[in-house]
């Protein structure tokens, strides 16, 4: 009886290891950005929150091994090799560029790419219904929203026929999508659009804002990128300052005092990325689970903002908007 029983136990004692190695693994998830820590502080909360909802706590049962290009668009292919030899169990990508450069560097660590605009005309994934690849999340429209953006500026400023976009420096296949559009949309619109290139630097941003009001522009607009985003704060301040209207694709501008807004949410986008994290570390395929695409979408208008550099906004306008703070 009893090597009958120490036999079993010897047989079963495998089983019973390789489920306690399991449970006690540690996931180590790879976080690459383009742009900066502190940028990027509120989404990261909102992304670390989310996943401790679904049981995934830091230093309990996964690591993250952040990688900021702090706004230097040439470092990205460096850090997403940087996270392949560290064999990280997944990577988790904010934008274009960064997605881009992690599907790149490895064709089998999972990837979940969030505020990605047409990620199958980038060749991310092959349809949002069926990746196929290793890449899958979150889309966010970005070129359709900027035509949208750009016509509520045509209704919101009397007689604007000139507006500044400001865009990256660096090639950006996202934002070259984007550009596509909005050259499309501008003469429909009846609206000159004058590109101005700059880095995301406090003293490259000024002097944008100078080009800007040289080429006697009347409004202004980013394309919708995440090195923007982390320097919405001095954007937003310059647009006071050079007396600018300015519409934006994210309410975080509005909250650091900016005039407009347009699009999706960031929180929201960086929550669903969590459930999608949840779903790959528990045993799910990236080619099995379906891009998901922003359907939520909010338009903000900042009446103090308005105020401080002489604007009235219509009130058919201001009957479309979400919000409207006063």
């Amino acid at each position: 009886m009893f090597f009958c029983f120490a036999l079993s136990a010897m047989l079963f004692a495998p089983c019973f290891s390789a489920e306690a190695q399991q449970a006690r693994k540690i996931f180590r998830i790879g976080f690459l950005d383009p742009s900066t820590v502190s940028g990027s502080a509120a989404i990261l909360e909102t992304f670390r929150q989310e996943l401790r909802k679904l049981g995934w706590v830091e230093g309990k049962n996964i690591s993250i091994e952040y990688r900021f290009a702090e706004q230097k668009n040439d470092r990205m292919r460096e850090l997403a090799a940087e996270l392949v030899r560290l064999n990280v169990d997944l990577i988790v990508t904010s934008g274009n560029p960064t997605a881009l450069e992690a599907k790149k560097a490895t064709s089998t660590i999972p990837i979940v790419m969030v505020i990605s605009g047409d990620p199958v005309g980038l060749g991310l994934v092959a349809s949002l219904g069926r990746p196929g690849g290793n890449v899958t999340g979150m889309s966010t429209l970005a070129v359709e929203l900027n035509t949208k953006k750009l016509e509520i500026l045509k209704d919101a400023i009397p007689k604007l026929d000139r507006v500044g976009l400001l865009q990256g420096s660096s090639y950006n296949p996202g934002v070259e999508q984007q550009l596509k559009e909005l050259r499309v949309a501008a003469p429909a619109l009846k609206v000159k659009l004058e590109e101005i290139k700059t880095e995301f630097d406090p003293q490259s941003l000024e002097t944008a804002f100078k080009t800007a009001k040289q080429k006697q522009v009347k409004a202004i607009m980013t394309t919708s990128t995440r090195n923007f985003l982390a320097a919405r704060k001095q954007i937003v301040e310059l647009a006071g300052k050079y007396q600018l209207p300015g519409i934006y694709g994210r309410k975080e501008y509005v909250d650091e005092g900016g005039l407009m807004s347009y699009g999706s949410g960031y929180d929201e986008e960086y929550r669903k990325a969590a459930y999608y994290v949840d779903k790959i570390l528990k045993g799910a395929k990236p080619a099995d689970l379906p891009v998901q695409q922003a359907t939520k979408f909010q338009f903000v208008i900042n009446l103090k903002a308005a105020k401080q550099i002489g604007l009235t906004i219509p009130n058919r306008v201001l009957e479309r908007a979400n919000q409207v703070i006063r």
